[in-house]
C-alpha cells in the first residue's frame, strides 16, 4: 500500500478561494478575525479589512452568564496601537465596556462613527458624558 504524504492531504488556509474564506470567517466574531488575521499576509489582511469585519465592532467580551468584561490587556494593546488606527475610517459602530472606553476612544479618530454602545456604565460617568452636550437622533419610520 502506498503511503500518502500528510503535507499533500491537508489544505492550507491560503489555498482556499476568497469567497470560501469569507464564508468561513463570517462564522467567527469580527474581533477574533481582526485580531487573528491582521498582518499575517497581504491576502488575509485584505480579507480582514472587509467591511463585514470592520464596520461594527464589539470591543468587549460577553460571558455565558450575560456579564460583560473588557478585552484582555494584550488584545486591547494591539487593538489600540495597531488595528484601530489602521481601520478607523471603516468603523461605523463600536460597543465598549466602560473600563476600556476612554483608551479605545482616544486610540484614533473615527470619522465615520455614528453609533456607540456603552456597557457597564455607572450613572456618574453616564451623566458626565451627556451633561451640556446636544445629541441629535435620527429616527426612521418603517
Amino acid at each position: 500500500m502506498n503511503k500518502i504524504k500528510m503535507e499533500h492531504s491537508c489544505s492550507q488556509l491560503d489555498d482556499l478561494p476568497d469567497e470560501i474564506l469569507l464564508f468561513i470567517l463570517k462564522e467567527f466574531n469580527n474581533i477574533e478575525v481582526l485580531y487573528s488575521l491582521m498582518d499575517i499576509n497581504k491576502r488575509l489582511n485584505k480579507i480582514a479589512h472587509d467591511s463585514i469585519f470592520t464596520s461594527h465592532l464589539s470591543l468587549l467580551r460577553h460571558c455565558p452568564d450575560y456579564s460583560i468584561y473588557p478585552l484582555t490587556d494584550s488584545m486591547l494593546d494591539r487593538f489600540c496601537s495597531k488595528i484601530l488606527p489602521e481601520i478607523h475610517y471603516k468603523i461605523e459602530w463600536i460597543n465598549l465596556e466602560s473600563s476600556s472606553m476612554k483608551r479605545i476612544l482616544l486610540a484614533t479618530n473615527y470619522p465615520n462613527l455614528y453609533g456607540l454602545g456603552l456597557y457597564n456604565l455607572d450613572k456618574k460617568t453616564a451623566k458626565s458624558l451627556v451633561t451640556g452636550k446636544i445629541f441629535y437622533v435620527n429616527c426612521h419610520n418603517s
